[in-house]
């Protein structure tokens, strides 16, 4: 039965078309995982369901005594409460409840009347019951429980929010709605600023809970874990897909060819991924039959890796990176430690990159992983140990480009006359912009009226086309929509350089990398293969 109902709803700004007589239903318990490229509508949607935007046209039915929680990417939560006093509160009725039966204990203790006394210990029983009902005794240890998944530290409970960092507030706001419960989550990229353990808790915790789910996300593994079925935001409309990602992706593939001109490489882009896809359930079939056989699984990998004819897609991207000439010997980490005041964050990390590689740093939050690459970008200098460049290594940081993006540039501007972009035939550099999802339009677009994740596609392009041989990137999928990050996929796969970046996105590090550096029981450990060869072996280990 469906709780909300979407029918021939239209949304315009000014002249501009977002969403177009479109139709959908939300169901009890129903798990929508919500996908569309970056400014195509997803936002809105959830908007018009929260009633904060105007419908232009169409109609919006909510059934009655539905609550819904809506988890916004950019957080507005703010004040000098703390995180802990702020869930405290969702629980103003267990402290009611509390008082009362303290209230009602006192009573007993001082009552003589026995007919008194059975009235007071009735209204007791009542009240222990309805708390028992509503799981009431354990509102400390379900605060307690989202805050330590959520790697919230002592420090961070205990501080005002707003003098939270933008992810941890983002944090609290999300532990706020989980602790609140409602009939309907909306979740606006929920698993920005989580690490992998919090990703997969999180997924379990939806998956429990009885609360129907619409989820925006870029997080491919993640919408596998939660979502029943898929609907995309494509050209202002919706388009339903029954089952998970991976099942979005095998039936989006039969339909491609009724896409417009603009998506010309997403069904190469889709190819990549499907075959990504069967390469990492084949992998993970093998690995349970060959753990013990290192040999096996060595050629197994080697084989899943062979290189097959390229992509239309992957010839427009290595013709781009002709210019770039990578050494044999990239960086030299010794012995790397690091401190903030008294308190050591990294110590003694030690690992050696060769060009070509792509290295993945992977861990919970707060292990090190954005301090070591402040460190390997000389924003931090270590506290102990020695990090050593080879001669011709030329680095750029995603991040920084990012952020010194001029906002009263052109987007094709900003890339044109970037590093071995300039000189280079527009034909061809309009042919990469456009594998990353960039349209005509889009290029005579200023800056800053880009979205997020539009602004994160111009500095990665830049740093594509930078003719640098090293590339750091710290979590560069957060913002950007899941054709973005295939076509980033594609270009950092087929980059003759070296890579190394921070990322919680299984599908990410596993279609990307080549080697980890994965923080586990309290240390950086280096490993050679991908995610899911890594965490195979971890649970095999453990029994």
């Amino acid at each position: 039965m469906s709780i909300i109902r979407i029918n021939g709803a239209t949304k315009k700004y000014d002249s501009k078309t977002v969403l177009n007589n479109i139709f959908f239903k939300l169901d009890k318990s129903d798990r929508i995982g919500l996908v569309g490229k970056n400014g195509g509508g997803k936002t809105t949607l959830l908007k018009l369901i929260l009633n904060t935007e105007e419908l232009t046209d169409g109609k919006i039915e909510i059934d009655r005594d539905i609550t819904i929680g809506y988890f916004s990417q950019f957080c507005e939560l703010d004040g000098n409460e703390t995180i802990v006093q702020i869930l405290d509160h969702e629980f103003a009725w267990v402290h009611k409840l509390e008082e009362e039966l303290a209230d009602i204990e006192s009573q007993i203790s001082n009552c003589t009347n026995d007919r008194e006394m059975q009235t007071l210990i009735n209204k007791q029983m009542t009240l222990f019951a309805e708390m028992e009902q509503h799981d009431g005794w354990n509102y400390k240890y379900k605060i307690d429980t989202v805050l330590t998944k959520l790697h919230f530290s002592k420090a961070h409970q205990h501080m005002p929010v707003a003098q939270l960092s933008g992810g941890w507030r983002n944090r609290a706001s999300l532990a706020l709605l989980l602790i609140k419960m409602p009939d309907v989550l909306l979740l606006d990229e929920p698993t920005n600023f989580l690490d992998t353990e919090g990703v997969t808790w999180l997924a379990n915790w939806i998956n429990k809970s009885q609360a129907a789910a619409i989820v925006v996300s870029h997080d491919r593994a993640f919408l596998d874990s939660v979502a029943k079925r898929i609907v995309e935001v494509e050209n202002n409309r919706l388009h339903e897909y029954s089952g998970g990602y991976s099942d979005y992706i095998r039936q989006k593939k039969i339909n491609i060819k009724e896409l417009e001109r603009e998506f010309v490489h997403e069904e190469e882009l889709l190819i990549m991924e499907e075959n990504s896809i069967k390469d990492r359930a084949e992998l993970q079939k093998f690995l349970k039959n060959n753990r013990d056989n290192k040999t096996n699984v060595a050629r197994k990998l080697a084989d899943i890796s062979k290189k097959i004819t390229p992509l239309p897609a992957e010839t427009i991207v290595t013709t781009l990176y002709e210019g770039v000439r990578t050494p044999n010997q990239i960086v030299n980490v010794e012995n790397v430690s690091a401190s903030y005041g008294d308190t050591q964050i990294l110590s003694n990390v030690t690992f050696e990159l060769f060009g070509g590689e792509r290295l993945a740093i992977v861990g919970h939050n707060g292990c090190g992983k954005s301090t070591l690459i402040k460190m390997l970008t000389g924003k931090l200098k270590p506290s102990a140990g020695k990090i050593s460049w080879g001669a011709s290594t030329k680095v750029i940081c995603f991040n920084d480009a990012l952020d010194e993006l001029d906002p009263d540039d052109t987007t094709g501007h900003s890339v044109y006359v970037f590093g071995d972009a300039y000189g280079a035939a527009n034909k061809k550099i309009n042919k990469f912009l456009r594998l990353l999802g960039f349209s005509d339009r889009d290029l005579t677009e200023k800056i800053r009226n880009l979205s997020g994740g539009q602004r994160a596609r111009v500095a990665l392009a830049q740093c594509l086309l930078s003719g640098c041989n090293t590339i750091i990137l710290d979590e560069p999928t957060n913002h950007l929509d899941i054709t973005s990050i295939q076509g980033m996929e594609c270009a950092l796969v087929n980059f003759p350089g070296t890579v190394i970046f921070v990322s919680h996105d299984v599908f990410f590090i596993d279609k990307t990398s080549t080697r980890l550096l994965v923080y586990e029981n309290g240390s950086f450990m280096n490993y050679s293969g991908n995610l899911t060869m890594f965490s195979t072996n971890s649970i095999a280990a453990s029994h």
